[in-house]
């Protein structure tokens, strides 16, 4: 139920997943060519790439105030602008390809602002394989805001979704989590493109996913998808130096990839990952219970919507 808030006395979505609720309701059923839509990382689309490939969509935006601070170095912003959405693309499994930027300025911008914009924004382009190949500018009042659309391909065979783990997989996180935004990693993280392709190339990885709003906010996203609950022993999750398990679970913008793995495949996948990626930690940390079993309470991530 949408509550009524007591100010405006207006009804109001509580939570992103409540407003996708809501809007779903108000737009047609996707057609015959999408795989997947709304409620996973990227939109899933086939019949338009090379055969035996399915394209992925992604949109994201950046907004000044709540993705990054007034006076961050332009450069910086248009790094995380790209590598946000190339995230989304490594959870599917895939790569990717074609970008379109929007970008809404203030007046007051010059020569100077744009080139350190679009500096951050062709130096990930450049590094993870991406064209940008058009967009939009406008003039805005106040903040800078980007958007950023981008397009991908993967195999078929090593798509992977948020509703394909099952009770008994592993849970499994990539890298460290928490203190991100203290830190500024949020503005230099780098997108796991080479380590979700890996996994997703092998048979025992169920289910993928980015973390960006907290493991405390994403996890039981996936759980839901994949009609789950989950059990996570939060003293093994591997922390940042300086980091508590709370901010850990709650801080988000982390970036790394939220994996689940089948249990009798997991001690092969540990090997081949310690050679495949010697330099990017792959941790268990839970593991995927029956749907109704008493999920591991935890607090919640960032959330736009939440009050």
């Amino acid at each position: 139920m949408i509550p009524l808030t007591s100010k405006s006395k207006i009804l109001k979505p509580c939570s992103e997943d409540e407003l996708l609720r809501l809007i779903s309701k108000e737009l047609p059923s996707p057609d015959e060519d999408v795989v997947t839509g709304i409620g996973d990382d990227c939109a899933v689309i086939r019949g338009f790439g090379k055969s035996g490939t399915l394209e992925l969509l992604k949109t994201d935006a950046l907004v000044e105030g709540i993705h990054f601070a007034r006076g961050t170095p332009l450069p910086l912003v248009g790094w995380k602008a790209l590598c946000r959405p190339i995230s989304d693309i490594a959870a599917m499994g895939g790569s990717p390809r074609h970008a379109m930027i929007t970008v809404a300025a203030p007046s007051t911008w010059g020569v100077t602002e744009w080139r350190g914009l679009y500096r951050g924004i062709g130096k990930a382009a450049r590094a993870f394989g991406v064209s940008i190949v058009g967009g939009e500018t406008v003039r805005s009042p106040n903040p800078l805001f980007l958007s950023v659309s981008l397009n991908g391909e993967v195999r078929k065979t090593h798509l992977r979704l948020r509703s394909g783990a099952k009770p008994g997989d592993f849970i499994c996180v990539t890298g460290k989590l928490g203190g991100s935004l203290r830190s500024g990693r949020h503005l230099r993280f780098q997108p796991r493109i080479a380590e979700g392709a890996w996994l997703a190339s092998e048979r025992g990885v169920t289910s993928m996913m980015d973390l960006s709003d907290g493991l405390g906010s994403d996890l039981p996203k996936l759980a839901k998808e994949s009609l789950c609950s989950f059990r996570i022993a939060t003293d093994s999750l591997p922390l940042h130096k300086g980091c508590s398990i709370k901010e850990a679970l709650s801080d988000g913008e982390d970036y790394e990839l939220l994996v689940t793995i089948r249990p009798q495949l997991w001690p092969g996948i540990q090997s081949r990952w310690a050679k495949a990626s010697p330099d990017v930690a792959l941790t268990p940390i839970g593991m995927m219970l029956p749907s109704g079993a008493l999920a591991t309470a935890l607090p919640k991530g960032y959330d736009h919507l939440r009050p």
